[in-house]
């Protein structure tokens, strides 16, 4: 069984830097690529940011490029997600996501994820 786990969600002040992580119980994640995506009240779940296993392959949506940047520590089983510049549009639900299989492309689109944590709330405050 793979669970995730997301942490460091809160509120912050638009303009401001909030650091989201996600830990992985499994033996190894490398295998994994991971993303993250978030939910806004009232709207659909949509893609923020993707790495492949070896973390030499990113992937970002527009609204975020510039701004996020998602990283991992394998060792750690750890995936991050750095998150600046804030805006009160940012504000969602983070949802950290893993998938086995091979997927070409972006790794946008969230039913190629097998796996999904419970989520951690970011509000920003305009």
């Amino acid at each position: 069984q793979v669970r995730l786990v997301e942490s460091g969600g809160g509120l912050v002040q638009a303009g401001g830097s909030l650091r989201l992580s996600c830990v992985v119980s499994i033996r190894a994640i490398r295998p994994y690529a991971m993303g993250w995506f978030r939910q806004a009240p009232g709207k659909e779940r949509e893609f923020v940011a993707a790495i492949r296993g070896s973390g030499q392959s990113t992937y970002y949506a527009d609204s975020v490029k510039g701004r996020f940047t998602i990283s991992r520590d394998n060792a750690k089983n750890t995936v991050y997600l750095q998150v600046d510049s804030l805006k009160p549009e940012d504000t969602a639900v983070y949802y950290c996501a893993a998938t086995y299989r091979v997927v070409d492309g972006a790794l946008d689109d969230h039913v190629e994820y097998d796996y999904w944590g419970q989520g951690t709330q970011v509000t920003v405050s305009s």
